[in-house]
């Protein structure tokens, strides 16, 4: 793997050097935007608005517009914004992972130990596994600062980077309903339902993407001369009256499907 960025883990006075690498890969199908009329590929050109000329990527700078006139900012200037935050995940408190709420998250990182920093990585990561905490701290990026989470995965410290509060809509424009509506009978139905439904240890890796199998074998057959069949599926919206025969019915569906397998 390739590292995405360098620098060091702040904890107290001690530094940890680092590399930093991506922890996901995309399982969709890369698809082309082509032109119908003959299946041309599409072509994105980077035009100036003045000119009406094509811009190469060297020529493209990034500004900020102030005053109807725009301040040029060059990798120098994000640096020098926070020389500090540009090469160093600086620690700022340790929590419970239960703390952080995991709408807050938003892409996992592996952390690797950078050229000396073997021994002092060792003794971060089995510090985190020992308290039972994560690490909060900030950082900054392509011109952009970050806030994180620091856990250790086995022999790894996973970074997670987590959204800002303020990034985080608020739920009070919605229309939600109260709780009142519920009826208690309904309460316990949904909560046997959940209980049928939840595994004694869960595995992440038995779910697989089949709608990326599936729409390959669909690619493979158009590309044979085959038209694709269409399965009918009608989306039926539960009706509230029906709710505890609903319920009912799917947890004997439930114990139908165990005793068949």
């Amino acid at each position: 793997m390739r590292s995405i960025w360098t620098g060091a883990i702040g904890f107290g006075l001690v530094n940890i050097p680092i590399k930093m690498f991506t922890a996901t890969e995309d399982s969709g199908i890369p698809l082309d935007m082509l032109d119908k009329h003959d299946n041309a590929n599409i072509k994105y050109a980077r035009i100036n608005a003045n000119t009406g000329e094509e811009v190469a990527w060297g020529d493209i700078v990034k500004g900020y517009k102030l005053n109807d006139s725009y301040v040029v900012l060059d990798e120098e200037d994000f640096e020098a914004a926070s020389p500090k935050k540009s090469q160093v995940i600086e620690i700022e408190e340790f929590v419970a992972e239960k703390e952080i709420d995991s709408t807050y998250y938003e892409a996992p990182y592996y952390l690797a130990p950078d050229k000396g920093g073997d021994r002092v990585y060792a003794l971060f990561r089995e510090a985190l596994k020992e308290a039972s905490k994560v690490a909060i701290g900030t950082y900054v990026m392509r011109g952009r600062e970050h806030l994180c989470m620091l856990k250790a995965e086995s022999d790894a410290i996973v970074l997670v980077r987590i959204r800002f509060s303020e990034e985080i809509r608020s739920t009070k424009d919605l229309q939600l309903p109260a709780n009142s509506t519920i009826k208690p009978a309904e309460l316990k139905m949904a909560i046997s339902l959940i209980d049928q439904l939840s595994p004694k240890k869960f595995d992440i890796s038995k779910y697989k993407d089949t709608y990326h199998e599936e729409l390959m074998k669909l690619i493979h057959a158009k590309a044979k001369g085959k038209k694709p069949t269409t399965p009918k599926f009608k989306l039926v919206k539960s009706n509230t009256k029906d709710l505890m025969a609903q319920l009912k019915a799917s947890l004997e569906s439930k114990k139908s499907r165990r005793k068949a397998s």
